[in-house]
């Protein structure tokens, strides 16, 4: 039925406008585009995605790629501009990350890469299933939109809308790019700090299964397998996976320490550890009707199970409020998003119709007991979000004169909570089902003069149902300095985030206590630039760059607390201001064939300018350096040392039992990290990992310990 409608609004929109041719809780605790008919070669793409002809003005046919190309250079952009186009051509700093770099550094889970990258701090709480926050430059987690093959995934079943990475592995993805600064003007809401565009890979020439078993350290045990490939007009790839740890402990000794003098800690707590299951199926299938016309269908399913035991359960016991305490989330997503792809014109106009649908289903629940032996309260509490996404969006090829790209979309999203009370002492359960709409429109241009000066414009109006109306802009120049292989970026922007579901009519109530939801919340608003300067030496063997960027924040949304006689209320109010500015540094070093070196640096300020504090987990400081040396044909070796200062953050505990009255600091950290594979033959290749080799002690966020010094190893069968 999908590829009805699909193929049923492509073929109206060609018949439009074109020819026939044939040719996306303040509470710590609960913090927890179509590709070518038949692939180019490598120069041909390049000489397509850096828009020679409209250079020249030659007539040259443009190549047929689309928003999802995951085949292309490391130099090459998609997510900038919603078309292929090189990444020194537009004024977004940016990081792109490819599938090779990610075997390579063996980083299975989506966190793991995420963190190395500069401009991004991931938090986590405790090993891997952890509620996982990405903070980008300074900003609030869930300012950050997060996309997959053109599907927006953000998670609205949570209280504040952001995305949690924790499910999310590498397996498949065959692209990521990172957009630093305000995307709303292409992106509209919650991208007001930048957009994280994850593509899955795209099958390619013969059939090419694999195996992959690999284990190690805390009770590891992975597989992966699948296949890739094409047959004709068909493409393929399709991968299925299995991640299981089992007994890492995240309670820190600090806690531990402080948690004794109420109680004594036993053996049984401290062995009680964490227990992570994750199923995942990521899919990719397209077939080319015509040499001008595909479609795509793109799908991604993932099961969870994460059992917990954690600083804060290990505190209830203590106080004497439980006994074997421990937190369960199940967690069941599935995203898929099929697309029409047309080409008409000979490359004049390209355009592409999406249809999109993402489920997330959460339930959540205290196993252990209370001190009368009854069970937990609130258990279990569910939460599920949906999103339907119909988007479109075609791009006029103007030649010389530069290229026009314009677009609408239009998303509903749907929200429900349920809490049940099976101990009978709270209020009645709740549930909250809500809705919202968003129609949105947006258009950008994009040029060049005499190949000096490149840039692009855009504007996009948003039209929600629920918190207004919002237009929002951005411009990127880009300044090519002729002879030096110098090129000065800047941008500009205005950025926006709405509030989520929950804190609009989220409620909750219990004994003492009521957490309401707020319909009147505005959204979030940002007005952001940066400049940077790049360098490109030693026959574009040595790369480096800076960028000076600053953002100013209005309206932030943050939880609210009033006091009445027997009764607490929580609820969300528009209450803070912020400024974050900072700098990102990188040099990358292709010092000989076989050996490459990368690193980049971090320096952030970030502030609430109502109370003239530092924003909580936002470190000042990180550093990451990544070596990459294939001392022999089938050897490769990868190391990496990632460095992050200290911050402020939210205390476990207090003498008054209370949340920030004194905000607690987090310690900084250097963790040191390797890697190898060796190809024994064709078909066999064996590898091995060892992670913080320093077995460096550390929190983040303050209250779970991270994991310590871990190896890992195993095979990958291939055909």
């Amino acid at each position: 039925m999908s590829f009805r409608v699909l193929l049923a609004g492509a073929t109206l929109l060609s018949s439009i406008v074109t020819i026939p041719a044939y040719a996306e809780t303040s509470n710590p605790r609960l913090q927890r585009q179509p590709k070518p008919a038949v692939p180019p070669p490598v120069d041909k793409v390049k000489a397509s995605a850096v828009h020679s002809s409209a250079a020249t003005g030659s007539h040259a046919k443009q190549a047929i790629l689309s928003e999802t190309a995951n085949s292309l250079p490391e130099n090459i952009t998609v997510s900038a501009a919603r078309r292929p186009i090189r990444a020194d051509e537009i004024g977004t700093a940016m990081t792109i990350i490819t599938e090779k770099q990610i075997q390579i550094q063996q980083r299975r889970s989506l966190s793991d890469i995420l963190v190395r990258q500069p401009g991004i701090n991931v938090v986590r709480t405790g090993g891997m299933g952890g509620s996982t926050s990405i903070f980008m430059r300074g900003t609030n987690s869930n300012e950050v939109k997060v996309r997959l093959d053109g599907m927006d995934i953000n998670d609205g079943s949570g209280a504040s809308g952001a995305f949690d990475a924790a499910q999310y592995m590498t397996d498949g993805l065959g692209r990521i790019e990172i957009l630093r600064g305000p995307q709303s003007g292409l992106y509209g809401a919650d991208a007001m700090a930048g957009v994280i565009d994850m593509t899955t890979a795209q099958g390619e020439g013969r059939f090419k299964p694999f195996v992959r078993v690999e284990g190690g350290s805390y009770g590891t045990f992975n597989q992966a397998f699948g296949a890739r490939g094409s047959a004709d007009r068909f493409h393929y790839n399709v991968q299925l996976s299995h991640y299981r740890q089992v007994g890492f402990h995240a309670v820190p000794n600090d806690v531990e320490r402080y948690a004794a003098t109420f109680a004594p800690i036993t053996k049984e707590q401290r062995d009680r550890g964490n227990t992570y299951d994750n199923r995942s199926a990521n899919v990719r299938l397209g077939y080319d009707v015509l040499d001008n016309f595909d479609l795509g269908l793109t799908a991604r399913v993932m099961q969870s199970n994460y059992r917990s035991y954690g600083s804060y359960e290990m505190l209830d016991e203590a106080w004497g409020y439980a006994g074997r305490e421990r937190e369960r989330t199940i967690q069941n997503t599935a995203i898929v998003r099929g697309t029409a792809h047309l080409n008409s014109w000979n490359g004049l106009f390209d355009q592409i119709i999406g249809l999109g649908y993402m489920t997330n289903w959460r339930n959540f629940t205290y196993l252990g007991t209370n001190t009368d032996g009854s069970a937990r309260l609130y258990d279990p509490s569910y939460y599920r979000s949906d999103r339907l996404k119909i988007d479109w969006h075609g791009t006029f090829d103007l030649k010389k004169y530069g290229s026009l790209l314009i677009g609408a979309e239009h998303f509903h999203d749907t929200y429900y909570g349920n809490q049940g009370d099976n101990s009978g002492t709270n209020y009645a359960p709740y549930s909250t089902r809500a809705s919202m709409d968003t129609t949105a429109g947006y258009g950008q241009y994009q040029g060049n003069w005499n190949r000096i000066l490149y840039g692009a414009a855009n504007i996009r109006y948003d039209s929600n149902s629920r918190y207004g109306h919002y237009v929002t802009w951005r411009v990127a120049p880009a300044i090519h300095i002729p002879g030096t292989g110098t090129v000065i970026k800047a941008s500009a922007g205005s950025g926006f985030h709405g509030p989520s579901l929950y804190q609009l009519f989220g409620t909750t109530r219990g004994t003492g206590y009521s957490s309401l939801g707020n319909p009147n919340l505005r959204a979030e608003r940002l007005i952001g630039y940066d400049v940077s300067i790049e360098q490109k030496l030693v026959h574009d063997r040595l790369h480096f760059g800076a960028t000076w960027y600053e953002n100013h924040v209005n309206n932030l949304i943050q939880s609210t607390v009033t006091y009445a006689p027997q009764s607490t209320i929580y609820s969300y109010a528009n209450v803070t201001r912020a400024r974050m500015y900072g700098v990102e540094a990188f040099l990358n070093w292709k010092a000989l064939d076989n050996l490459e070196f990368n690193l980049n640096y971090t320096w952030t300020h970030a502030r609430d300018t109502m109370n003239d504090l530092p924003l909580q987990r936002r470190p000042q400081h990180k550093f990451n350096f990544n070596t990459t040396w294939r001392p022999i044909k089938d050897l490769t070796l990868s190391g990496n040392i990632l460095y992050v200062s200290g911050w402020r953050d939210y205390p476990v505990y207090s003498s008054t039992y209370s949340y920030c009255e004194t905000c607690t600091k987090g310690h900084g950290y250097m963790t040191i990290d390797v890697a190898a594979n060796y190809k024994i033959n064709r078909f066999l290749s064996v590898f091995a990992r060892a992670d913080n080799l320093l077995n460096r002690q550390y929190q983040n966020p303050v209250g779970y310990l991270q994991q310590g010094r871990a190896g890992y190893g195993g095979f990958t069968l291939s055909y």
